[in-house]
């Protein structure tokens, strides 16, 4: 019997008994490490993310509390536990030293959407690759992280998302949070925990098998329109200038750069700085995940930086898109074994085009404007709807919501309908006729849309940092967790 038949003991708890598979667990273990969870004196369950609970095929009413607690804080699990192992350029330093230090890899499975997705633990306790850290997590960056994670799916960014968070009992000692502070420990969904890193580490080891063998697992697994047929080519390469012998490698390459092209406009139009862009960071699936300084910011300031630690600002929310590029051809290190340089670059050529592409689509839906219209107009929209942001320093989120609540059929007749009661500068005058300008383009019938557009696209809540400490204050004075639970609930609608 193969691993593959190895069937799961029957059991009463539904979330032993699911059809993990063993994707990674099957490369090999110079990928992982095989590891343990910690034993924890409490296990308080926080947080259960029943949404999630439904897309890996489990009706949320036939799941317990305990049930969640006996996989996700006391982790009798079904398969061996991974560390995986990766490197990864921080903050533009190569460092050979990283791996999971505080999480492993539980099981993976596949969604009701035939998806495979990883089950993925932080706060679980130490693993080989934890140096002189004690391999937990803080409970406010496990109330964090879920905020931002549901915050971002909301917003309509690709995103891992936290399914539960479990209470844990022990003190901890941070320099960024008053201590000792409380501990947990988080599992969160997501499409791989893959990274950039993982290929930097085998390229530092000089193991060219063992990137082909992952590059080629990955493109079966995660890229399966890369292994059909070449009908709908992603590379812009004209017919006759196709690549031939390594065709695959950089198909898979010119997918992964517009995949994160168009991560990093949506980070851009959400408002959002992850904060620490490094290339352990950066999923190979295209999809963010990892949350620790982030922020969503208050005003669009390019400048902003999340993080307290990055002092000259190389992950403001200015610099994301050029930083996610720079990862991206940092990417072409290990991927040069197996795949031609040129070839590669001409495949992250158009990465700046995928980006302003997706970053304009989005900032226009924000405005409630689908596509339809002169492709200049849009972006000389977009153009002035920025410098109104930054010149007014108008909240940005705000801006938006006001845009929403304000939206009224009247505006398609006069342009000192728009936003009457906002600014009369000049750049928020030429900003109106702009927007007067697009409306003309759109019928009477068509407005019903555009408010369906800006209801979707611009959330009445938003978590900037004052919402996520206004939670977070009466969890640490009275354990009162009400105030998380109905940000969540505001989140949700």
């Amino acid at each position: 019997m193969t691993l593959e038949e190895t069937p799961n003991p029957a059991t009463d708890n539904p979330l032993l008994d699911l059809a993990y598979e063993p994707f990674l667990e099957n490369l090999g273990d110079d990928y992982y490490d095989i590891v343990t969870a910690a034993d924890f004196p409490l296990h308080r369950l926080r947080f259960r993310n029943d949404d999630l609970l439904a897309k890996i095929g489990l009706n949320p009413a036939t799941v317990r509390d305990d049930d969640l607690i006996e996989a996700f804080g006391q982790f009798r699990g079904v398969r061996p536990f991974l560390a995986l192992r990766y490197h990864g350029y921080q903050f533009g330093e190569y460092n050979p030293q990283l791996g999971d230090g505080r999480g492993f890899i539980y099981g993976q499975l596949r969604g009701t959407d035939g998806k495979l997705y990883d089950l993925g633990t932080k706060g679980s306790g130490r693993t080989p690759y934890s140096r002189t850290a004690d391999g937990r997590l803080t409970l406010k960056g496990g109330v964090r992280e879920v905020l931002a994670g549901e915050m971002l799916h909301r917003m309509g960014v690709r995103t891992s998302r936290c399914l539960t968070v479990i209470e844990t009992g022990e003190q901890l000692w941070r320099g960024d949070e008053p201590s000792p502070t409380r501990s947990c420990v988080m599992v969160r969904l997501s499409e791989s925990h893959i990274r950039f890193g993982t290929f930097e580490r085998l390229h530092y080891l000089g193991r060219k098998d063992l990137i082909a063998k992952l590059v080629d697992r990955t493109i079966a697994q995660y890229y399966p329109e890369v292994d059909r047929a070449n009908a709908d080519p992603v590379v812009p390469y004209a017919p006759g200038d196709r690549p031939s012998s390594t065709e695959k490698y950089i198909l898979f390459y010119a997918e992964l750069v517009k995949r994160v092209a168009k991560l990093a406009a949506q980070w851009m139009a959400a408002g959002f700085c992850h904060a620490v862009l490094n290339t352990d960071n950066m999923a190979i699936t295209g999809e963010s995940f990892d949350y620790g300084p982030y922020a969503f910011i208050p005003r669009y300031d390019p400048q902003f930086t999340a993080a307290y630690f990055d002092y000259f600002g190389r992950y403001s929310y200015g610099n994301q898109a050029p930083i996610c590029r720079w990862n991206l051809q940092m990417l072409q290190v290990p991927l040069r074994a197996i795949a031609d340089s040129q070839e590669m670059d001409a495949a992250l050529e158009p990465f700046y085009d995928y980006y302003n592409r997706e970053y304009r689509r989005l900032m226009l839906a924000k405005l409630g404007f689908a596509e339809g219209f002169p492709e200049e107009t849009g972006t000389e929209l977009v153009k002035t709807t920025i410098a109104l942001l930054q010149q007014t320093e108008v909240g940005y989120h705000e801006f938006f919501w006001q845009i929403r609540k304000q939206f009224d059929r009247h505006w398609w007749d006069d342009v000192n309908q728009i936003l009457p009661n906002f600014s009369d500068e000049e750049v928020v005058t030429h900003w109106r006729q702009c927007y007067y300008h697009l409306l003309q383009f759109i019928s009477v019938d068509e407005l019903e849309m555009m408010t369906e557009r800006l209801a979707c696209y611009n959330p009445e809540t938003v978590i900037v940092r004052p919402e996520i400490e206004a939670v977070w204050e009466p969890i640490a004075l009275q354990d009162n967790w009400d105030p998380f639970y109905h940000l969540l609930k505001r989140i949700e609608r």
